[in-house]
């Protein structure tokens, strides 16, 4: 039986055949607040639209079909970053091993503790809220670069790649008052109150040099 989420505050997804797991976790999950919704494979998951939300999922190693180990290189390959906690029965240190090195949050022996379980989801879940925030800043910066003239943008990765006014001034072919003036309107509409923040920013973007 699969729960239905809320797509209302963090959301925990569990994948595991066995429903006995699924609802002693969705029991556990809510008991401490948690969004939680339960499928019995992968195939069941990917047709689940994901909240908008910070989330984590609780992936069993060993699925009818698709591994938890094959899931998880899957969902990576599709750009889908969420974490992922692992639990089995039958684990052993290699499959631990290539479980972490590809970004697992834990790998989690049946049977565990529950306070392990819901530790191990709090920390995935901030993993996820500070991937979001990344993301958010990210997505602002974009914007903001999105706001300047083709020509500010252009002075922007001059500047950040190191250049003087004058340099910048001789690289685009204007005075070096003009080279000032872009200067000073590319640190504005960036939001950018020094030099050392605005090439942080550059480097954010991609943005580094005359042929960024």
């Amino acid at each position: 039986m699969t729960s239905k989420a809320i797509e209302l505050g963090p959301a925990v997804f569990v994948v595991d055949d066995d429903a006995s797991v699924r609802e002693a976790l969705d029991s556990l999950f809510r008991s401490i607040g948690l969004q939680a919704t339960t499928f019995g494979s992968a195939a069941e998951f990917l047709q689940h639209k994901l909240p908008d939300t910070p989330s984590c999922l609780v992936l069993d190693v060993r699925l009818p079909g698709l591994s938890g180990l094959d899931f998880q290189a899957e969902l990576a390959a599709a750009g889908l970053h969420i974490p992922i906690i692992f639990m089995t029965g039958h684990g052993d240190i290699p499959m631990t091993v290539k479980a972490m090195k590809a970004g697992a949050v834990e790998f989690l022996p049946k049977p565990f503790r529950d306070q392990d379980m819901l530790d191990a989801v709090q920390q995935a879940l901030e993993r996820d809220r500070e991937r979001r925030r990344r993301n958010n800043g990210l997505a602002k910066l974009k914007s903001s670069f999105d706001m300047l003239t083709p020509r500010e943008q252009e002075v922007m990765g001059l500047v950040t790649a190191g250049l003087m006014n004058k340099q910048v001034a001789g690289e685009i072919g204007v005075s070096e008052i003009t080279a000032k003036v872009h200067r000073g309107n590319i640190m504005r509409k960036m939001g950018a109150k020094s030099l050392a923040e605005l090439v942080r920013m550059a480097d954010a973007l991609g943005l580094r040099g005359p042929n960024f």
